[in-house]
């Protein structure tokens, strides 16, 4: 069966199954089918050749903006993944009982996540090498 497809629809049409098919369809083979509609590489967009046919091109870089929201974004979820940590701290210190971190981790903890609040005033903000480093023993933490 014939495969169609529309640059100004971004579609396929299978001839004698649509009966609708913009005057710009052209053919496409069924490799090209596959590996940029069907299966395409992750990390790429679908652009068109000069012909119109689909293509996979690399992303635009992010805007400053884009980067901004997707550092803010992070610090959200980091914020809100760690909190747990803290709460648990505090509800032993209040019930009286033996403190799963010691106090040293503790402060580490909360200098992180004020670390973390500040991030966007950095004058660094948003590189994301620059991002706020949780001390490595949280990774060992579980709830």
């Amino acid at each position: 069966m014939k495969r169609l497809y529309s640059m100004s629809t971004g579609m396929c049409y299978l001839v004698g199954i649509h009966t609708a098919i913009p005057a710009d369809a052209l053919e496409i083979s069924e490799e090209c089918f596959i590996s940029v509609i069907g299966n395409p590489e992750p990390g790429k967009i679908r652009s068109h050749d000069e012909h119109g046919l689909p293509i996979l091109i690399d992303p635009p870089p992010l805007t400053l903006e884009q980067k901004a929201e997707h550092e803010r974004q992070w610090r959200d979820a980091e914020l809100a993944t760690r909190q747990w940590l803290r709460d648990r701290h505090r509800d032993e210190q209040d019930l009286q009982r033996e403190t799963t971190l010691t106090g040293e981790q503790f402060a580490e903890l909360l200098a992180y996540l004020q670390d973390l609040r500040d991030w966007p005033q950095s004058e660094l903000f948003p590189a994301l090498e620059d991002r706020p480093i949780a001390p490595p023993w949280i990774a060992d933490q579980t709830q």
